[in-house]
C-alpha cells in the first residue's frame, strides 16, 4: 500500500532552509574497532542513510531541514521517526511501505581508510518506492537548497520521482546532486554514468569524490571533472579528493583547500558531514573559499567519531576545528 503523503505545511510557514531526498534506514556499527563483523560482540544502532544524514548535518547548523523518504511499518521504521524529530528534522514526509523492511546497514570499521557497508535493502528498499506524489510542488519548488542523490536513480519508481521534481524545480539555485555513487545499487558503471549524466542537466550544483566523479562524466582528474561538471550548465562543482582536500569550481573561481587533520575512527559520514556543512555556507552566502573549508572541516570531525548522525557538528565545533588547524 501506499501510504498517504502529509500536507505541505501552511502558508504562514516559511519555506523548508533545505530538503534531502532519499536513503534513511538504520546504521548497526561495531564498538570494536578493527576485527570483522564475525568476531564482534557488541554493536550501537544510529539512524543512517545519506539523505537522512545531510538533513541532520544541515539541522545541526540552525537550518530548518526535511527529508523526503520511506521506511517499513516496522520498528526501525518508528526509530527512524524517532531519531529524525529528536536530531531537529521533520519527519512528515517520510511515509511507510507496508510490505517492506526498514532498510539495516552493517559496516566494518578497519581505520584509517577501510569501512566496508553491507547493504541489507531487500526484497526491495522502501526509498526507491518514492513516487512523484510523496514530493509535495510546493516543497520542492520553494525549498531554498534541494539535496537529492545519485543512488536514487538506479531504480524505479524512484528515478521517476526525482526527474518530475526537477522538473517542477526548474533547475532553481542550490539545486544540488550529491553524485553519491554506490557500485552495489546498479547493474555495472555505465548505467550509472547515464543517469548521473541526465540528472546533471537538471541541477545546479554537483558533489562528489573522485571515484563519483569518474562514474558522472569520466574524469578523474580533479580539474579536468570540475571543468566537465560545469560543462553541463551548473554553477558549481565541489570534488572531494580524501587527504589531498578539496577542490570548488565556479566560471569565475577556483577554490582548493587541504585537509584538516584527524585521526580517523569511520570515515563514512564524513560526505554526509561535509553535505550539510555545503547547505549551511551555500545558504549564508559565504565566500566560495570560506564555504569549502567550514565543509572539509565539518567532514573530518564526523571521520573522528564512530556514529554518523548523532556525530554531526554545531556551527560552533566546525569554526572551532578551523581555529585549531589555523593555529596548529
Amino acid at each position: 500500500m501506499s501510504a498517504a503523503v502529509p500536507a505541505m505545511p501552511g502558508s504562514s510557514d516559511r519555506a523548508y532552509d533545505v530538503v534531502t531526498v532519499g536513503r534513511t534506514g538504520v546504521d548497526v556499527y561495531p564498538l570494536q574497532v578493527g576485527v570483522g563483523l564475525e568476531d564482534v560482540h557488541t554493536f550501537g544502532k544510529f539512524l543512517g542513510g545519506t539523505a537522512a544524514n545531510v538533513a541532520v548535518a544541515a539541522a545541526r547548523h540552525g537550518l530548518r531541514a526535511a527529508l523526503v523518504s520511506r521506511t517499513g511499518e516496522d520498528p526501525f521504521g518508528r526509530f527512524v521517526h524517532k531519531a529524525l524529530a529528536e536530531l531537529g528534522v521533520d519527519d512528515r514526509f517520510v511515509t511507510p511501505v507496508d510490505d517492506l523492511p526498514t532498510p539495516v546497514t552493517f559496516c566494518e570499521i578497519f581505520p584509517p581508510d577501510d569501512f566496508p557497508l553491507y547493504f541489507y535493502r531487500w526484497p526491495a528498499a522502501p526509498d526507491m518506492q518514492l513516487t512523484a506524489a510523496h514530493l509535495p510542488a510546493g516543497l520542492v519548488r520553494d525549498a531554498r537548497l534541494f539535496w537529492t542523490t545519485g543512488s536514487a536513480l538506479s531504480e524505479e519508481p524512484s528515478r521517476s520521482a526525482h526527474h518530475a521534481a526537477w522538473t517542477v524545480r526548474g533547475r532553481r539555485p542550490l539545486t544540488v546532486l550529491d553524485l553519491d555513487y554506490r557500485p552495489m545499487f546498479w547493474p555495472h558503471r555505465e548505467a550509472a554514468r547515464e543517469q548521473l549524466g541526465s540528472a546533471l542537466e537538471q541541477v545546479t550544483v554537483a558533489v562528489g569524490n573522485l571515484e563519483e566523479c569518474e562514474t558522472a562524466v569520466g574524469e578523474r582528474d580533479p580539474h579536468r571533472a570540475a571543468a566537465a561538471l560545469l560543462d553541463r550548465g551548473l554553477d558549481l562543482a565541489v570534488v572531494k579528493q580524501g587527504p589531498r582536500g578539496v577542490l570548488a569550481r565556479t566560471r569565475e573561481e577556483l577554490v582548493e583547500v587541504p585537509p584538516v587533520p584527524v585521526d580517523v575512527v569511520n570515515g563514512l559520514g564524513a560526505g554526509d558531514a561535509f553535505g550539510g556543512a555545503l547547505c549551511k555556507g551555500l545558504l549564508a552566502g559565504w565566500p566560495l573559499e570560506r564555504v569549502v573549508r567550514f565543509a572539509n572541516a565539518a567532514g573530518a570531525i564526523v571521520a573522528g567519531r564512530l556514529e554518523c548522525s548523532t556525530a554531526m557538528p554545531t556551527t560552533a565545533e566546525v569554526d572551532a576545528a578551523i581555529e585549531e588547524a589555523v593555529r596548529a
